[in-house]
C-alpha cells in the first residue's frame, strides 16, 4: 500500500485512480497522518438469468427424500 499527501493526489488524481482500478490501494495523508483510503468499488454482479436457472432444476430428477430425511440419515450416520 502506497501513501501520498493530500496535496499530491489532489495534482494526480486520475492517475491515483488507474492506479486503484489496477488494485492498488493508496492512502492519503495530511500533515503526515493517515486521513483517507482509495480502494477499488466492489464490482457489480451479474443479475441470474431465471429462465435458465429454471431449464437447469426442471431437468434434475427429483429427490428420493426429503431434505429433512436426508438431514437425519446423515446425523444418525455419524452417531458413535
Amino acid at each position: 500500500m502506497d501513501a501520498i499527501s493530500l496535496a499530491d493526489a489532489k495534482a494526480h488524481l486520475s492517475e491515483l485512480v488507474d492506479r486503484v482500478e489496477a488494485g492498488e490501494s493508496i492512502d492519503i495523508t495530511r500533515r503526515g497522518k493517515p486521513v483517507a483510503r482509495l480502494t477499488a468499488a466492489a464490482k457489480r454482479r451479474q443479475p441470474v438469468d431465471l429462465a435458465a436457472l429454471q431449464a437447469l432444476t426442471a431437468t434434475m430428477p427429483p429427490a428420493a427424500e426429503s431434505a429433512a430425511e436426508l438431514v437425519r440419515m446423515m446425523r444418525d450416520g455419524e452417531r458413535y
